[in-house]
């Protein structure tokens, strides 16, 4: 088998321990930047649905803000932001590049996009159940909790799924400007020095990769759609 291999994936097996470096790196950036931006993404959503006009808690200002600057960076192609947020990931980080430094562009990028997709989510919470809620005295953060988050978990877990393989995606591209990752392995060998070998495993791993996160995700959704 390791003679097969060594004859159809030649330069790969050359590089092998750098290329298990290169996954271990590119799940690192999808596990702490993912972490990062489901916290805030879920905060983001939660604010933007409750005081939007019409809702439990309306607030204009507050809707108006952040609806303008989630709408900004989501209009901001990834590459530039990249480029953009390196002094203030030098300045949080101590790095621009590597792991490290690629975490606070791939949070700002995935952020806004989450924070949509909450919005999304929870705008499809059956009306009557809210406002049965608020007859029985409940206050907004029990509507929060128990009638927004319990009765949307479906279609929350579709969308940390769908931000989850667009993340995947973006650490690939971090790869341009040194992050590390198989982005980055991809670029330096199979696109550089045209080794097409490394190009076409890297393709393959990333494929697994959202098909397993896809899989994992519809599961999920599933069992807890009503």
């Amino acid at each position: 088998m390791h003679e097969v291999l060594v004859e159809w994936l030649p330069n790969l097996m050359k590089r092998l321990p750098e290329f298990w470096k290169a996954a271990g790196d590119t799940v690192l950036m999808e596990v702490w930047a993912g972490a990062i931006c489901f916290v805030l993404g879920m905060i983001f959503g939660i604010i933007l649905t409750v005081t939007k006009p019409g809702g439990i808690m309306e607030n204009r200002p507050v809707y108006q803000t952040l609806d303008k600057i989630i709408n900004l960076f989501r209009s901001i192609p990834f590459i530039i932001l990249l480029t953009a947020l390196m002094p203030l990931s030098r300045f949080i980080m101590g790095t621009a590049i590597y792991v490290r430094g690629v975490i606070v562009p791939l949070v700002f990028g995935a952020t806004p996009f989450f924070s949509r997709q909450v919005e999304s989510a929870l705008a499809q919470t059956d009306k009557g159940l809210i406002e049965a809620a608020l007859s029985m005295g409940s206050s907004p953060f029990e509507i929060i909790f128990r009638v927004y988050l319990r009765e949307s978990v479906a279609p929350l877990t579709r969308a940390t799924t769908i931000t989850a393989i667009s993340l995947l995606g973006l650490t690939a591209m971090a790869g341009a400007v040194g992050a590390g990752g198989l982005g980055d392995f991809a670029i330096r060998y199979g696109h550089d020095r045209n080794m097409i070998d490394i190009t076409w495993v890297t393709v393959i791993v990333l494929v697994l990769a959202v098909s397993i996160v896809q899989w994992l995700g519809d599961k999920i959704a599933r069992k807890n759609t009503h």
